[in-house]
């Protein structure tokens, strides 16, 4: 594994230092900032680090219990507004379910110490049912309300993400304590999952909210396909009936592009890219990014910036440092980090001289 530990790259906004602040990770997938200036990072095998700057990673005692299966196992983790206060931390991670395993939500308190996690609870976990393991999603976002937005991907399953029945290939809002808002759009839909508030997804593996509180979602295709999505309450975004990829055996995908009553993407890409994680540039030293979204590409091993309207990606951010990008994010101080899974590292970048 390569140890990228510091470059340069050149962007439209100038030059930009990239710096590993940790490396040597396993799997990384999902960080977050706590207030104290420490970042809390998972490892899809099940190990939770608590990082301070400039120190080696020290991993916390009692992590979530997790499945690893497939492309399942410890994923997310969100640090809540209120965390000085709760010391709450919310993970999503794969759960056994009989014979398979499914999407869960599990909070946990930091002790005072730092060094363990305790008070566990799984909170949420999706209609039983799923096997195989693909297409988690798994990406958890704190609405400005303090409800939860959850993705969950199609689990392999493509029609289920038309069954309101079933959890698979949605977003999910929930409170929490996992349970199910009164004004959520199916809530009283007999025979549809209360928490479902957009379905039709085919792997969400980036949600985040904009400036202006409007959530976005971005997510896997097929060959091709990948999409940029704008949430709508109760809105249908189409797959597997309709997408702008491909088969991976070359085969159409339902019927066309475009059906009433189904939702076009915001934006998508031919081919896939393969996106995961997001980040908008709300506030920071680099004016030029201001309101831009961030993905990353585990495929083409770079960010992608998009800007415009209607969106389309508009630079494509690259370097040695950027192999496998897993997870972005925006620094309190307005830098941009970003996990590699192919250098196993986290890097802050920021702009050069700075």
């Amino acid at each position: 594994m390569a140890q990228v530990t510091s470059e340069t790259l050149r962007t439209s906004a100038g030059t930009m230092q990239v710096s590993a602040v940790v490396t040597g990770l396993d799997t990384p997938w999902a960080f977050g900032f706590l207030p104290d200036g420490k970042i809390v990072l998972t490892e899809r095998e099940g190990s939770v680090l608590l990082i301070t700057p400039g120190e080696a990673a020290v991993p916390l005692r009692n992590p979530p219990e997790v499945y690893p299966d497939g492309q399942g196992g410890l994923l997310d983790v969100l640090v809540p507004r209120d965390f000085a206060q709760s010391r709450e931390l919310i993970f999503t991670h794969s759960k056994r379910q009989g014979s398979g395993s499914g999407t869960a939500v599990t909070k946990a308190r930091l002790n005072a110490e730092g060094t363990a996690l305790e008070r566990h609870v799984t909170i949420f976990e999706i209609a039983p049912g799923s096997s195989g393991g693909r297409h988690f999603g798994s990406r958890i976002v704190e609405a400005p309300d303090g409800t939860l937005f959850l993705s969950v991907g199609d689990r392999g399953d493509r029609p289920a993400a038309q069954d309101l029945g079933l959890h698979n290939g949605s977003v999910l809002r929930i409170t929490r304590t996992g349970q199910v808002p009164s004004d959520n759009p199916f809530a009283q839909t007999q025979g549809a999952q209360p928490e479902i508030w957009s379905y039709g997804h085919r792997n969400p593996q980036g949600v985040a909210f904009d400036a202006n509180g409007q959530l976005w979602v971005n997510e896997h295709g097929a060959r091709g396909g990948d999409e940029v999505n704008r949430i709508e309450k109760g809105a249908n975004f189409g797959w597997p009936v309709i997408s702008y990829g491909r088969h991976y055996s070359g085969r159409s995908i339902g019927e066309g592009t475009e059906k009433p009553g189904m939702l076009q993407p915001a934006a998508y890409w031919d081919p896939s890219i393969a996106p995961s994680g997001m980040a908008f540039y709300n506030t920071g030293p680099v004016s030029d990014w201001a309101g831009d979204m961030f993905v990353g590409s585990l495929k083409f091993d770079y960010i992608a910036r998009l800007d415009g309207s209607p969106l389309r990606e508009v630079e494509q951010i690259k370097g040695d440092s950027t192999l496998r990008v897993r997870d972005i994010r925006q620094a309190p101080n307005g830098d941009l980090w970003f996990l590699s899974v192919g250098n196993g590292a986290l890097y802050r970048m920021s702009r050069a001289g700075s």
